[in-house]
């Protein structure tokens, strides 16, 4: 809910609510039309009694039914929540004070976090939605906890270095003393170094999804050779009714052999992934 509401979060934490600035105490606003119903209201009751008593009566007591049926309608209307109260709005209110610290916002992060941020998010993305994932071939259970917890974690951190950033440009946007500069260099090498901390982090998340993809490829290449080898007795049945079956029988051979090199590369491509994952939790 939270990460498909970003724009609502955003109108929350610059203090918008549910009920207005004042909960609880809100009147309901009347309207221009309502002002102008409520003026004519005595000049159409009036008419109306003309007409009734005239032999126009029969208008009158359309004229009647219809201020009846508007009243009735505007009636429905101001009935209805005002728009910054609809149920939705106010769950995603809920939630956000519930969890208030424990997500972060676009505007959290500056433009080289961002960059950052996206390629850790890819990763862990590559990896969650991979078939091999989802068939247990990797730790899948590891990477449901794991890998969430890597991306907060570097999300923190990236929001972390954003603000100190931001505080640094101000500082030096207001102008330094030439007493203060050599002071404010190590504080810059510590956010250079932290920085370089979290950038390896990301690499280590896409060095494991890269091997994740490479186990994704293999799999997917051993699936469809098991799938033609499933088809092979058909074929053989084949060539042999057409007295062929000396002329394909290297080409049957390859494909088998085929299977069991993608079978190993599987393994391989599985057991490199687990060895990235390791390195990861380290």
């Amino acid at each position: 809910m939270l990460r498909v509401n970003a724009s609502l979060l955003s109108r929350i934490r610059a203090g918008w609510t549910p009920h207005g600035p004042s909960c609880g105490s809100r009147r309901p606003r009347r309207g221009p039309s309502s002002t102008l119903l409520l003026a004519a209201t005595p000049v159409v009751i009036a008419l109306m009694a003309v007409l009734l008593d005239s032999p126009f009566a029969p208008a009158g007591f359309v004229l009647l039914g219809t201020f009846v049926f508007v009243v009735l309608v505007k009636i429905a209307s101001m009935s209805e929540p005002p728009e910054d109260e609809r149920p939705h709005e106010r769950q995603v209110y809920e939630q956000a004070r519930l969890y208030d610290g424990r997500y972060f916002l676009g505007e959290d992060f500056d433009q080289e976090a961002r960059l950052v941020l996206g390629r850790a998010q890819r990763a862990v993305g590559a990896v969650l939605r991979s078939h091999v994932n989802a068939e247990g071939l990797l730790d899948d259970a590891g990477n449901a906890v794991m890998l969430p917890a890597q991306e907060w974690e570097i999300a923190r951190l990236l929001a972390k270095l954003s603000a100190f950033r931001r505080e640094h440009r101000e500082l030096r946007e207001r102008g330094l003393a030439p007493e203060v500069a050599p002071v404010l260099q190590p504080l810059e090498r510590a956010l250079s170094a932290s920085e370089a901390a979290v950038v390896a982090r990301v690499e280590a998340l896409e060095r494991y999804a890269g091997h994740v993809r490479e186990a994704e490829r293999a799999y997917h290449a051993h699936a469809q050779i098991e799938e033609l080898r499933t088809r092979l007795p058909r074929y053989e049945e084949l060539l042999a009714e057409s007295g062929a079956d000396g002329l394909a029988l290297a080409e049957l051979e390859k494909l088998a052999g085929d299977a069991d090199t993608l079978e190993r590369t599987l393994r391989h491509s599985v057991e490199s992934a687990h060895v990235a994952f390791r390195h990861l939790e380290s």
